[in-house]
């Protein structure tokens, strides 16, 4: 990819759009998938650098008591760390595909992340302004976050999977 990072997104001021943007996460649970998604996040892209953040309080699942749970200390510990943040260090686009290192913040805790995906051309809206998409996706560790509770199966394999996939299906909208 030899795309420089300011051509990779483009240029100006991007505000998420909320009603029809999403950020989520998914991880093998026992024989399946568990997924959640947090109902209070933002997202910018400002001069080529994406900067997102999710507040641990709005983590939905279809159950209460599980929210409440990964609010605990044993996961995101929203009372100490009451928001998920993503910065951005570099951009590079290939077509519609588009490469993003940067750094995810989870439980005051900094790790490198690499972020794949697909990325639209702007386009005109029906309300008069641009706007363009981001479907991202990165996988990271538990365990690298300092997460790492766990319910063993009979077996003695455990329950939840160390490696959690986060998603963000964006529309950005040009500001001013």
């Amino acid at each position: 990819m030899s795309t420089t990072e300011t051509q990779a997104v483009p240029a100006g001021t991007w505000a998420v759009d909320k009603v029809h943007s999403s950020v989520g996460f998914s991880v093998a649970y026992m024989a399946g998938t568990f997924t959640g998604t947090f109902g209070d996040f933002d997202a910018a892209v400002t001069d080529g650098r994406l900067r997102g953040s999710a507040k641990v309080a709005s983590v939905q699942v279809k159950d209460p008591n599980l929210e409440a749970h990964l609010q605990s200390p044993e996961f995101f510990d929203a009372e100490r760390h009451p928001e998920l943040t993503f910065e951005s260090s570099s951009i590079e686009r290939d077509g519609d595909e588009v490469k993003i290192d940067g750094e995810i913040t989870i439980q005051g805790h900094t790790e490198p992340v690499q972020i794949m995906g697909q990325i639209s051309d702007p386009i005109a809206d029906p309300y008069g302004g641009d706007r363009f998409g981001l479907k991202l996706e990165a996988v990271i560790a538990l365990d690298g976050f300092g997460m790492s509770w766990n319910n063993p199966l009979p077996s003695g394999e455990p329950a939840l999977s160390n490696e959690v996939t986060i998603t963000a299906d964006l529309q950005l909208s040009k500001q001013g």
